[in-house]
């Protein structure tokens, strides 16, 4: 199992027009909050640690439109280039879970990035639950940024032994959300595959916008993966998206495991469904495949 903890980060809390600064040291801290983070702890047991034999995998640092963000790339040793899947985090940042995932997808032949969302308005590596999580830095984060962010990252993908003609997204809880905004905010992504991201909410001016609001317009095909005992995402929610995405042509499905409750790909954490996540899992794969990311 993976070593816990790690260095705290540091943000840059950038305003209009500012630029986020980091040194190298101020950047490595920043990027590399070591293992999971602290309210996601204990970890399981049986939490999956993929190895880097055969891969290339680092912290990367991504231009974007106000200064460099940290992120996670890991793609096949070779020169590529390479299908991409951008990977959207948790609420618990950029964290070993998500790390591993982009292994993972480069074990399977992608260069897979996730950028650290937060970056600009804290570090939630070190904060203890949830409510702290969600409160101090989550609420505080504008879709617009993550689109704008997820942008660069495609761009820094491309420059990066990436091929963004073949290029997709997918996403966890909080990132599953930000999955199906961004397949209707990128309209050149080949497909999204969402994990338990909710899909309906309360707008206000930081989410104007949520996934059931765009589903009708929606071209990119995403799969969401949802599990029936999924306490925040109520199973009548998952049937009006699917109603609204009827009314679409994306060709976007969803797919309900009736004994899964919410996180169940999360396999750090006593959420986790292995059943469920396996099914997932394969079914990410041929999604991703047969709609050209590949």
């Amino acid at each position: 199992m993976a070593t816990q903890g790690g260095a705290a980060r540091k943000s840059g809390l950038s305003g209009a027009g500012a630029k986020t600064q980091w040194s190298r040291r101020e950047f490595m801290a920043s990027s590399l909050a070591a293992g999971f983070a602290l309210a996601a702890q204990p970890v399981a047991a049986h939490t999956i640690i993929t190895d880097t034999q055969g891969l290339h995998a680092e912290m990367v640092k991504i231009p974007t439109a106000d200064g460099d963000i940290p992120g996670y790339a890991a793609r096949p040793d070779k020169s590529g280039p390479y299908p991409v899947i951008l990977v959207v985090q948790e609420i618990f940042g950029l964290h070993e879970h998500i790390r591993d995932v982009c292994r993972r997808l480069a074990k399977l032949g992608y260069l897979a990035v996730a950028p650290a969302l937060y970056a600009r308005q804290g570090d939630v590596s070190q904060m203890k639950d949830n409510h702290e999580i969600l409160s101090k830095v989550v609420s505080k984060v504008p879709d617009a940024q993550v689109m704008s962010d997820l942008d660069s990252t495609l761009a820094w993908a491309e420059k990066s032994h990436g091929d963004a003609q073949r290029a997709g997204i997918t996403g966890f809880c909080w990132g599953g959300r930000i999955v199906w905004l961004y397949c209707a905010h990128n309209p050149k992504l080949k497909a999204g595959v969402a994990w338990y991201g909710r899909v309906v909410g309360t707008p206000d001016a930081l989410k104007p916008k949520n996934p059931i609001d765009i589903a009708g317009t929606l071209t990119v095909p995403v799969l969401g993966l949802y599990g029936a005992k999924d306490t925040g995402i109520p199973v009548d929610t998952l049937e009006a998206m699917k109603e609204a995405l009827a009314h679409g042509r994306s060709g976007s499905e969803l797919v309900l495991y009736p004994h899964a409750g919410h996180a169940f790909f999360a396999d750090y954490r006593p959420s986790y469904n292995e059943e469920a996540a396996n099914d997932g899992w394969h079914k990410l794969q041929a999604w991703f495949g047969n709609h050209g990311v590949k």
